[in-house]
């Protein structure tokens, strides 16, 4: 996991954000689970390289 710097709104404060790979994510595949709270997500990489994430 990486991080960036994204300027805020007011573009004098930067935030930084955490960045993950989506392979390590997925472990090399192109599906993985991720939950919030009480729900499971399933994240997909598509043979294009985009993302899909559906509940």
């Amino acid at each position: 996991m990486g991080m960036i710097s994204t300027p805020s709104t007011k573009g004098t404060v930067f935030e930084t954000l955490p960045v993950y790979e989506a392979l390590e994510l997925t472990e090399g595949g192109d599906l993985a689970r991720i939950r919030l709270s009480d729900q499971i997500y399933t994240l997909r990489i598509t043979r294009a390289g985009k993302l899909i994430l559906t509940k």
